[in-house]
């Protein structure tokens, strides 16, 4: 989970989830298992009731649904063991949450003809795959991205927070959280770059010195 959820949260969530994730267990539930089912619980939301308007019971559906990112992880831990097709199917599972998410608020806002409001959803879609594009590239090279304003959680907490104000009806309370998350993704993408561009950089002046060093030592 991002920092947001950690710092506010995570602790007291724990207490409630790690029992649950050691019943699942108990009953013979993998915690690839519990990735996929909630990732359709997300898409039963987005698609079942955003689609729709009924934005206040998507982000109910979606929110408990989201929870399974802890649950699978406490059943991993529980189990003691680290598997990396677990780490890709929930990375994965992920990619397709957050299409279903805002494609669905953008089909939405399409269908009302609201289209500066879709046009920011379907931003918000095409950042936030950046920014998570940027960190598995970056990991794939042997280097670290996390960092940024905006993680996966502030990303699914901004929706959700226009999706409440939404269904306040509160007058572009939606856009205007779209809109902040589109920025937010964007200096997030640039502060991924930015890190990973350091990183890149030192490690090409430490073989640079490492080379030199090398070619020191060489017999003429």
């Amino acid at each position: 989970m991002a920092k947001i959820l950690s710092v506010v949260s995570k602790a007291g969530l724990a207490r409630v989830v790690n029992p649950v994730a050691a019943a699942l267990l108990r009953a013979g539930v993998t915690p690839n298992a519990v990735t996929v089912a909630g990732t359709i619980g997300v898409l039963i939301g987005s698609v079942g009731f955003a689609t729709r308007g009924h934005m206040v019971i998507a982000l109910v559906i979606v929110t408990v649904s989201c929870l399974t990112d802890m649950l699978d992880g406490s059943m991993a831990r529980q189990l003691g063991v680290s598997n990396k097709f677990g780490a890709l199917l929930d990375s994965s599972m992920d990619r397709v949450s957050d299409g279903a998410i805002f494609g669905s608020v953008a089909y939405w806002f399409a269908s009302q003809g609201q289209l500066r409001e879709c046009a920011a959803a379907l931003l918000c879609l095409l950042t936030g795959q950046v920014v998570s594009y940027v960190k598995a590239r970056a990991e794939g090279l042997g280097m670290t991205a996390n960092v940024g304003l905006a993680e996966r959680t502030e990303r699914l907490i901004l929706v959700g927070v226009g999706g409440l104000l939404f269904g306040l009806g509160v007058r572009h309370g939606m856009e205007a959280a779209l809109w902040l998350l589109v920025l937010l993704s964007v200096i997030t993408v640039w502060q991924r770059m930015s890190h990973v561009y350091r990183q890149a950089r030192d490690l090409a002046a430490a073989s640079g010195t490492a080379a030199a060093a090398d070619g020191d030592r060489v017999a003429p």
